[in-house]
């Protein structure tokens, strides 16, 4: 599994960034769970995404990834911080605009059968954004999700079909076809492989590698799993206990970690080689 990761990015605008979040949840504590315990998910969290690149954004359980993808896409309230789209601060948006920039916010969940209505067609799935966005025609919709159908490597007859109905694979590729028939500039994948067989992993992350070039996306790639960021990401950030505490090239921190958490993750990586 192997993909080009030289594309020339230095000059690239910002076209998502956080400054100094920080997202704090309460928790139960004591004996009988009547006291009470500030848990710091989001400790003073910056970074920056370039347009047309993938940062990645990795540390174990529980270290804040998911936390950090849900607010960057202001689906969890945070404390205090910003979060930036093309300059506009997504937080001071009133709720027409904010829903209206949700078009080029979107995102891809890990598990592809959970997140997929079992109720509803695959069409019905997939079509659901432009429904609510009301984006062309009923006819318009449907030829429209019949063309991200064959774009995902599927076919437009499989519109008519339910999700038990397909494997884990595909099912996933029905997520990607939700998350960008709206033609997102940034899609948020949080831990979008690591459900599925090694062999479909590479499958899925060539898929989001060609669909990028082809639409010009941003990706913010959310992982515990280095082996597969070090074939897909530009940038990484590592985060441990709510805090940044690594950030930079892929490549440079893959070869030559600077911190001790960080050249953990690496060592858990079995028979690793330097890139």
């Amino acid at each position: 599994m192997s993909f080009d990761n030289t594309q020339n990015l230095e000059n690239a605008a910002v076209i998502l960034q956080a400054n100094h979040l920080v997202k704090t949840y309460t928790q139960s504590s004591g004996r009988f769970g009547f006291g009470s315990a500030q848990i710091k998910a989001l400790d003073d969290v910056s970074l920056s995404l370039k347009a047309g690149s993938t940062l990645a954004v990795v540390g174990e359980s529980g270290s804040g990834k998911s936390t950090l993808a849900r607010c960057l896409l202001q689906l969890h309230p945070f404390d205090s911080g910003e979060v930036l789209f093309e300059g506009k601060d997504l937080a001071k948006l009133d709720s027409s605009a904010l829903r209206s920039m949700r078009k080029n916010l979107q995102m891809v969940f890990q598990d592809p059968f959970a997140s997929l209505n079992p109720r509803m067609r695959v069409g019905e799935i997939i079509g659901e954004g432009l429904l609510i966005h009301g984006l062309g025609s009923a006819s318009e919709q449907k030829s429209k999700v019949q063309q991200m159908l064959e774009r995902v490597g599927l076919s437009a007859s499989d519109a008519l079909k339910y999700p038990h109905q397909f494997s884990g694979g595909q099912r996933q590729r029905i997520g990607i076809a939700r998350a960008l028939v709206l033609q997102p500039k940034v899609v948020v994948c949080d831990e979008p492989v690591s459900a599925l067989d090694v062999s479909v992993q590479a499958q899925i992350l060539l898929l989001l590698k060609e669909l990028q070039r082809e639409m010009q996306l941003s990706y913010i790639f959310i992982s515990h799993d280095l082996r597969v960021v070090r074939h897909i990401a530009d940038e990484m950030v590592v985060m441990h206990k709510g805090k940044i505490v690594e950030q930079g090239n892929v490549v440079d921190i893959y070869n030559a970690p600077q911190q001790a958490y960080t050249q953990q993750l690496l060592s858990a990586i079995p028979g690793r080689k330097a890139a």
